[in-house]
């Protein structure tokens, strides 16, 4: 049993199935963040350099708080949580851990961290996020993790990767992989 995951299990029968589910919460994750993010300005304020998510003292609302590039305090606001799904936990891929965003010493943002009740967005990071290209890459990878369980099980024998409109040639696939 995966102790991250409820429900997730370590079994070798259908790991391509656990893969795929694990690229598909990250994915949301992402998305998540990067959609309740843009319901505030800070996306769009280029002054926002990281924004602390106070995510534990209620499970109804998600306190987050602005900072600069001095990692001085800008400005607070709100998102109401209403549903499981609008949660905002924390995300790696834009967590200032996990992207090496630097923390200025004695900063009002250094005090937020210090005080573990939440998690801290790089937003460069998650400036830079295409949610587009982020659903199309995560599809691939669902797909491909998919595809050994569907070979072993014998549901699939061969595939074709790649980009062929049907308005093509059927019989030209030259920019297409084929196993």
């Amino acid at each position: 049993m995966n102790p991250l995951r409820p429900g997730a299990s370590d079994s070798d029968e259908f790991r391509g199935f656990e893969e795929a589910r694990t690229l598909m919460w990250c994915y949301e994750d992402r998305s998540r963040t990067h959609a309740r993010l843009n319901q505030t300005d800070f996306l769009t304020d280029e002054s926002v350099v990281a924004v602390h998510v106070e995510n534990t003292t209620r499970a109804d609302r998600v306190f987050l708080s602005a900072f600069d590039r001095e990692g001085r305090l800008l400005r607070g606001d709100t998102l109401y949580v209403d549903y499981a799904n609008q949660r905002l936990d924390v995300t790696a891929e834009f967590d200032h851990d996990y992207t090496g965003m630097a923390v200025p010493e004695g900063s009002e943002l250094k005090e937020a961290v210090a005080r573990e009740n939440g998690w801290v967005i790089d937003m460069h990071t998650l400036r830079e996020y295409d949610p587009l290209e982020d659903r199309r890459t995560t599809q691939r990878a669902v797909l491909l993790a998919h595809l050994g369980d569907m070979m072993a099980n014998g549901e699939a024998r061969g595939f074709l990767l790649g980009k062929h409109d049907a308005a093509e040639d059927p019989g030209d696939a030259a920019d297409t992989d084929a196993a």
